[in-house]
């Protein structure tokens, strides 16, 4: 299937451990989705990232993005029942025609306690966005992203990443350039498989047709300042957007000179647009 070819979305579709998952595209909540996630370059071990599309309704659905933390044991293992457990909680409210909130809610909480009941110190973060109608409202923990931006790059709704550079970036105590070679950037305050564990919801922002909304893995923010995703992401068809963020993050894992951010990782995002 081709980016230029488009699926409806009748049911759930899940993506583990993709080696490099690129071409898909979907006919989704009332828009277009495009989904990519590829394992870290030069890595052996699996893709610990995972993605899902779940439909709710013609207009509705849910896009989630698990990142299974590689420092910790069974990173992959932690992301699949984190998204797993989200698709059982969502589609569970969806037949009982509860509210779809509920179902996130609860598909984060579940899949907290199946994480810490692997007792392997399995961690990973959790990253979701509700559609309905015109309105988007995320969900997450973690420090994998969520942007909302107008075509001109102006920022409607931005997430908070849940660590000690991130609250350090939103206090205004660290600017965006120094944060992204701060030597604690990989340090997490906030994850699926803690017992501490902390959903933080967002407002419902209401979603124009020229507005890009992105989901993506620390692969992407931590290889790519914002200004330089918004300005990706910004204009531009589906198909160019994706190939073009893929490539550039890529470009960058691999980059050897000095100056810029550059952190081998596995990668995993998802973009969004309403239909004309």
């Amino acid at each position: 299937m081709g980016l230029n070819d488009r699926t409806g979305v009748d049911r759930t579709h899940l993506f583990f451990e993709q080696d490099l998952l690129e071409d898909a595209l979907f006919n989704f909540a009332g828009g277009s989705a495009a989904l990519f996630s590829m394992r870290c370059p030069g890595k052996e071990t699996p893709n610990e990232d995972a993605v899902a599309i779940i439909p709710t309704g013609v207009d509705s659905g849910v896009l989630a993005v698990a990142d299974g933390l590689g420092g910790a044991p069974a990173g992959k293992q932690a992301s699949y029942l984190a998204i797993q457990c989200l698709v059982r909680a969502v589609e569970e409210a969806v037949r009982e025609g509860g509210e779809i909130r509920a179902g996130i809610l609860n598909g984060f909480e579940s899949a907290n306690e199946d994480v810490l009941a692997l007792a392997l110190g399995a961690a990973t973060t959790l990253t979701v966005v509700e559609f309905d109608g015109e309105f988007v409202r995320h969900y997450h923990v973690g420090d994998s992203i969520v942007l909302l931006t107008g075509q001109r790059g102006k920022i409607k709704m931005q997430s908070i990443p849940h660590s000690p550079v991130g609250y350090g970036v939103e206090a205004g105590l660290l600017d965006e350039t120094d944060a992204m070679h701060h030597e604690d950037r990989h340090v997490i305050s906030n994850v699926i498989g803690s017992a501490d564990m902390r959903i933080e919801v967002g407002s419902a922002i209401k979603i124009a047709p020229r507005d890009t909304l992105l989901l993506a893995s620390d692969g992407l923010s931590d290889n790519l300042h914002m200004p330089e995703i918004v300005e990706c992401v910004r204009k531009g068809s589906l198909a160019a957007v994706t190939t073009d963020l893929a490539r550039q993050a890529r470009e960058r894992m691999e980059w050897e000179g000095e100056g810029k951010p550059s952190k081998p990782d596995d990668l995993t995002f998802a973009i969004f647009r309403l239909s004309p």
